[in-house]
């Protein structure tokens, strides 16, 4: 049996709590666990991770910072694509999974280990995004899933840790919440059906946005080249910026939604999120590609957005196929360069205006509805006429019609 240590993804909850010591004890080897930060993680929270580590049983515990990273190479590629799935749900925090993955596996690189292993379950969307990945980037890992693999249920998983003198993890909440840079998940009883929503109070990020309306107000995002640069004139970094427009938005209720769609298991399934500034930003980013982008580039880049989304929503985007798409959109992006001012108020983000050095509307001679500038009035006629033919050809062929 091999000795080498065993990388544990490790987020601190029940299923990941319970499988330090089950592995220990089950392969008699040591434990390393790993959690890969993507936001939602602080200082508080990142120690008291390390401290449920150790205490478990783990000989090392390693928290990867990878915000930026996380931006670079998956949140730029979903504003540049306004990927939302289901026309609603911006892929808050499956999005992750590859990322966390790949760090996973450098882990195991470096500390010499062959074997990684997470906690899923497996009912779940999270294991198959976790072992695609993980395959992928080393067809010769040893994948563990011990709760998913063993059937544990919750109250067998807590009675192991209790008769091992473990620390328990928090218990009491019923809502499983899920945290990162790009938005928040927040599963409980009435997202097993489809007929109810949540109440006011397990919202995390928008509770009391309606009962206690914030004063509408307006602000401004800068972007070069896709890449969201400001708020209201400051220049931000793009982890800074998403974060301060999360608590901006976040408390007008902007990206409080309930998605309803397909899981990569192929049942139906339902979750509600939050998402203030991933859905600002989409938003405002699409509104100004609008204004710079033809008809023709819009149309090429929904159509492939549309299949990005389901690739990193099935944990495949590390498939070269990704990386031919994220290449289409950055050429997209060239002249996606401008200011867009939104108003906000509780429930509504409003777009008020954009402007862009590369504006089509500020490059035409007419003035759409008043003054053509760019043609005659002949030449309108003759396109009218023209535009019209293959229609009364069809009529024609009918026999309705000389």
């Amino acid at each position: 049996m091999s000795k080498d240590p065993i990388i544990l993804a490790f987020s601190g909850g029940l299923d990941t709590s319970f499988c330090v010591p089950w592995l220990k004890e089950t392969y008699g080897r040591d434990v390393i666990t790993a959690t890969v930060d993507t936001g939602g993680i602080d200082e508080a929270a990142a120690n008291e991770l390390e401290a449920r580590a150790i205490a478990l049983g783990a000989v090392e515990h390693v928290l990867i910072d990878c915000k930026q990273d996380f931006f670079d190479t998956v949140i730029s590629h979903l504003i540049a694509g306004n990927v939302l799935r289901g026309q609603a749900y911006p892929l808050c925090v499956g999005a992750e999974r590859g990322l966390q993955a790949a760090r996973l596996a450098q882990l195991a690189s470096d500390r010499n280990a062959t074997t990684v292993a997470h906690g899923c379950t497996a009912a779940g969307n999270d294991q198959v995004r976790f072992e695609v990945a993980l395959r992928t980037l080393n067809p010769g890992l040893e994948i563990l899933a011990p709760v998913r693999d063993n059937s544990w249920v919750r109250e067998e998983q807590l009675r192991y840790l209790e008769e091992h003198d473990m620390p328990l993890p928090a218990q009491g909440s019923a809502y499983s919440i899920n945290r990162g840079l790009w938005g928040i998940t927040i599963g409980g009883q009435e997202t097993l059906t489809s007929g109810n929503t949540l109440p006011e109070e397990a919202w995390v990020l928008s509770a009391g946005a309606f009962g206690e309306p914030q004063a509408p107000s307006t602000h401004t995002l800068g972007f070069e080249r896709g890449i969201p640069v400001s708020l209201d004139g400051a220049p931000l970094e793009p982890v800074a910026l998403i974060e301060a427009l999360e608590t901006l938005a976040g408390s007008y209720g902007i990206g409080r939604g309930i998605h309803l769609g397909d899981t990569v298991l192929g049942t139906k399934g339902r979750v509600a999120f939050e998402a203030p500034a991933a859905v600002t930003l989409i938003t405002a980013h699409r509104e100004l590609e609008k204004l710079v982008l033809s008809a023709q580039q819009m149309r090429v880049k929904d159509s492939i957005a549309a299949v990005y989304g389901d690739l990193v929503h099935e944990g495949k985007q590390l498939d070269l196929v990704c990386a031919d798409i994220e290449a289409f959109f950055a050429s997209s992006q060239q002249r996606v360069t401008g200011s867009v001012k939104f108003m906000l108020k509780p429930g509504s983000l409003f777009i008020a205006g954009v402007e862009s050095p590369h504006s089509l509307l500020a490059a035409t001679k007419g003035v759409y509805g008043e003054a053509a500038g760019e043609w005659t009035a002949s030449d309108a006629l003759g396109y009218a006429r023209i535009l019209s033919l293959p229609g009364s050809l069809q009529t024609r062929a009918a026999g309705d019609g000389s």
